[in-house]
């Protein structure tokens, strides 16, 4: 076998492949980003638990809490808009270069 990466064969799974009626191909699967919205309530009920449990050890009632909230939101919505913007990026030059020939 060829160890050069270009010609290696592309993954077996159907989102690599061109339909044909010319339709672009779907890039990722609608369950791969399915799990996007549980991912950010558990991170926003985590840090807001850890942040409730440092308010109640340290008593500063609602600082440690109201930063967890905004820290967990806040990371998580950064995280899952990094990762759609990289899928639309893909999915989007993908589509320009299937459309090309040579």
């Amino acid at each position: 076998m060829d160890d050069d990466p270009q010609s290696a064969p592309p993954n077996s799974g159907t989102s690599d492949r061109v339909p044909s009626d010319g339709a672009p191909p779907a890039e990722v699967s609608p369950w791969a980003l399915a799990g996007l919205g549980m991912q950010f309530f558990v991170a926003l009920i985590l840090f807001a638990y850890v942040g409730n449990w440092m308010d109640a050890r340290f008593d500063t009632s609602p600082l440690f809490l109201l930063l967890g909230v905004f820290l967990g939101g806040g990371g998580s919505f950064v995280f899952n808009y990094r990762r759609l913007t990289r899928v639309s990026v893909a999915a989007s030059t993908s589509a320009r270069t299937d459309g090309k020939t040579g």
